[in-house]
Order: structure tokens, then sequence, then C-alpha cells
């Protein structure tokens, strides 16, 4: 029976895992090899760890805006914040112009306004989503799609009409230019400026995290339940929306709006391949979201001259650090697609293959059992089972082969008969088909030759439990419908 057999994934996860070793091996030794001919220095490293607090600082508000299907808000607010920014800019020049702060101390206010305006514009984007829904009677899609074009238009205005005033630089703030940040440091020291800030916003989200799992967690799942423990789910959502607008707005400088958004969704959606449990959700969305970084750095400056060189283009060497990283977000997404160890593609094959096995094995024995029980003599060779059981050879040698490793049948030339055990199984197997049978018979009016079909799928998925219940439904009646013997559960 099915319900004997190895836990479902098991056989899937082993090859997987198995598998996933080899790769991980096999990718450590080709970029060991990559790093040392790209000749890694300082301010590669530095790069990598700015980019890395900045994803690791977008994947924390990530997963729970992934658990809530909220990844398009993280999308509309790494757009709606624009006009945030700059009116922060503008703020910030004006005091500065006007005398109330000086140059010195320009560049901490201006940090200081533009988090003050990400947290007002994205509270301002979830009430001004749910006013639209309400009073124009959309979905909530559409209501999002009204307000992040609005917002980002008038973000994209404001530049256009402002930028030469304040020195904003549109491709810095949409695209980012992350390969300059190790050019800002702190005075006195190496450390950028760039990993600082989004090193305390990585910080910060930890914390907020720590202190309000449970609420995050409740709140993400089921609003209604939130509410009546007491938890407001509007308050919830709000404070995610502020958090997610600032965490956007810390890394606009280093990788620019665009960006995020992949940094936002991408690590999260990974880790909700891999597993289920929120925790080990929000590790995997951290270390993917590092690797993302890494990696993508790596491809930087390594992949575009082995692509190019040989196409003729030799002058070609490196390519944008942050466009990469969103590349290295993609892959690994869809590495986790394709072997997750329980919702990949490769799992899924693979499962699907050993319950085909399994199924194709038992029907094997409940026909050699039947063979015996009406001829007294159960022998068929490889081609005749598969004839009869109506697959084709390979699933049907790969059941027998099973069955023969695991002494259900014994082979005598080119025959396969039952032995002893196999004969137990079969029993039990043909006992809970028969049994399905009778209580389909007794309790639908069916024709008798429409009892079978279903009984033959049902039969796979009947333990003792189960057939105990039947027998006892039907008062441990000895003949099924079509008057044949129910075998005993016990010989």
């Amino acid at each position: 029976m099915l319900n004997d057999q190895p836990s479902r994934f098991g056989l899937g996860r082993a090859l997987v895992v198995g598998f996933s070793l080899v790769l991980l091996i096999v990718v450590y030794q080709l970029m060991r090899k990559i790093m040392i001919g790209a000749r890694w220095d300082s301010y590669d490293t530095w790069t990598v760890v700015t980019a890395a607090l900045a994803a690791m600082a977008c994947a924390l508000p990530g997963v729970f805006l992934v658990l809530r299907r909220q990844s398009m808000m993280g999308d509309a607010l790494a757009h709606t914040t624009l006009p945030g920014i700059v009116v922060a800019f503008l703020i910030a020049h004006w005091l500065e112009q006007s005398g109330w702060i000086s140059s010195a101390t320009y560049d901490s206010w201006r940090h200081a306004a533009m988090f003050i305006g990400a947290l007002l514009i994205g509270v301002l984007s979830a009430v001004l989503t749910e006013w639209v829904q309400k009073l124009g009677r959309v979905e909530a899609s559409a209501a999002l799609g009204v307000v992040f074009t609005t917002l980002f238009a008038i973000g994209l205005l404001l530049i256009r009409l402002k930028a030469d005033q304040v020195h904003i630089d549109p491709d810095c703030v949409l695209y980012g230019i992350i390969e300059t940040t190790v050019m800002d440091t702190v005075p006195n020291t190496n450390i950028p400026r760039a990993a600082v800030v989004n090193g305390l916003v990585l910080l910060a989200n930890s914390l907020l995290v720590v202190v309000f799992f449970k609420e995050l967690r409740i709140s993400a799942f089921d609003s209604a339940i939130s509410t009546t423990m007491g938890i407001n789910a509007n308050v919830m959502h709000y404070a995610l929306m502020a958090v997610t607008a600032a965490t956007l707005v810390s890394a606009f400088e280093s990788v620019g709006s665009i960006l995020v958004i992949a940094m936002l969704i991408a690590p999260a959606a990974t880790a909700h391949l891999l597993t289920d449990r929120l925790d080990y959700l929000i590790g995997i969305s951290l270390a993917v979201a590092a690797c993302s970084a890494f990696l993508g750095h790596l491809m930087a400056i390594t992949l575009p001259s082995v692509i190019f060189t040989p196409l003729g283009y030799p002058e070609v060497v490196d390519t944008n650090t942050a466009g990469m990283m969103a590349v290295a977000a993609g892959c690994l997404f869809v590495t986790a697609a394709l072997f997750g160890p329980r919702y990949g593609v490769v799992s899924k094959l693979l499962d699907q293959a050993r319950l085909t096995r399994s199924i194709v094995a038992e029907d094997v024995l409940g026909l050699l059992y039947r063979l015996e029980e009406e001829s007294g003599v159960g022998s068929l060779a490889i081609n005749q089972l598969t004839a009869m059981i109506g697959t084709t050879t390979w699933p049907t040698y790969l059941a027998l082969r099973g069955l023969a490793a695991s002494g259900d049948v014994t082979v005598r030339g080119s025959v396969y008969e039952l032995t002893d055990s196999g004969r137990e199984k079969a029993k039990h197997l043909v006992r809970a088909h028969r049994l399905w049978e009778s209580y389909m018979a007794k309790h639908f009016d069916l024709p008798a030759d429409h009892l079978h079909e279903s009984a033959a799928l049902v039969e796979h998925f009947l333990g003792a439990d189960l057939r105990e219940e039947l027998a006892a439904e039907l008062d441990d009646t000895a003949e099924d419908p079509h008057g044949r013997e129910i075998p005993p559960e016990k010989a």
C-alpha cells in the first residue's frame, strides 16, 4: 500500500540535496578560479558588502510583502517614493540656501529629509490605493496602478523641473552606481557611507522583525484573526508600507530605485520555494540577497570579457553591478524553481515517477494474485504484465526491479511469480479493492460494471485502518458484488 511506502519526498529530496551539494562544490571551485583571474581587491570587497547590506535590508520587508501577496505594492513603492525623495532634496536645498543649515551638515539633513519623505509617501501610497479602490469600486491591482503611475509621474516631473537647481542625477536615483560608493567613505576609514547607511537600516529592520515577529506573522497570514487577537491589521499594514519605503530610500543612492524591486521580491520568492516556515524563510531570504550581491558583482567584472572577447570586442571588460545583481537574483530564483526539494519542477517529476512506480508495482502484485486465484498459477513475463496493466515497459521494469529487490516477487526464467511476502501485500491490496466495490454497491445505485474503475484507484490509498472501517461498515461481508471472495485481513 502507498501508506507503507517511504516518505513521498524522501527520494526527491535525497537526489536534489545530492545534486545541490555537487553543484555548490563546482560553483565554488569555478568562482574561486574566476576571482583569482579577476584580481579581486578591497574595492570589490566593499562594493559587495554595500550591495549585500542593501539587498538584505530590502529582503526583510520583502518577505512579508510576498506572504501578504502584495509583491506589486513593493514595486509601486519603489517608484512612488520618488516624489518624496525629490521633495526632500528640494526642502534640504532650500534650507541650505536660506541659511537654516550649513553646508557641512547638508548631507545629514538631506538623508533625514529623504527618510521622512519616504515614510510619508509610503503611508500615503497605501492610503491612496485603498481610497481609490473603495471610491472607484475597482480591484486592488487597478487602484495600485492608478496611484503608482500618478505619483511616479509627479516625481519624474519634479526631477525634470528642479534637477538643475538641486543637482539630482536621474541615472543615480533610478539605476544606481554602486561601484562609486566606495569613493565616499567615512572620514579616517575605508568604510563607504552607503555601507553604514544600509547597515543601519538592516539592523533597524532586523530589530523590528524580532520585536514584532508575532504581530507581523499573524497579520501577514490572516488579518481577520489578528484583529480578533487585538492586533490592528491596518496599523501593521501601514507600518510595513512605511518601513518598506524607508528601506527603499536607503538603497536608492546605492543600487537605484529600479533594482530594489528585484532585491525586495526575488530573495523572498526564492526562499518561499524552499521552505514554508517563516523563520527559515527569513534566513534564506537574507542568504539569497547576500549571494545575489556577491554573484552579481562577480559576474559584472568577469562575464563581459568572457562573452565579448571571442566576438571581437575586447574593449568590453565589465558591466553595471546593479544590473547583474538582478540577473543573479533571477538565476537563483530559477534554480530554486527547478531544484527546490518540495516545490521544484525536478523534485515534482521525481515524486511523480516514484508514485507511478509504486502504483505500477502494486498493480503487478494484484494482477499476479488474481491470476493465482483464478488458475492456481501466477506467473507472467514482463511484456504480458505491461499489456495487462496498460502501461509502458519502462515503468513495469522499474516496478519489477523494486519488487524483486524487496523480495516480493521472484524471477523464474523470464517470468515473475509472487513470494510469500508479496502474496501477503497483494492480498491486502485485493481486499481493499473488493471492500471498496462492496461499499460503493451498498451506498450507490451503480451497475456492477461501474464499480471496478474507482476501486482500482482507491485501493492504493486504503491502509489497514480504513480497510477495518470498511469491513465494519459492510458487516464483514465475505464476497464482493461480483461474487468473488474478499481475502481476510489476517490468515
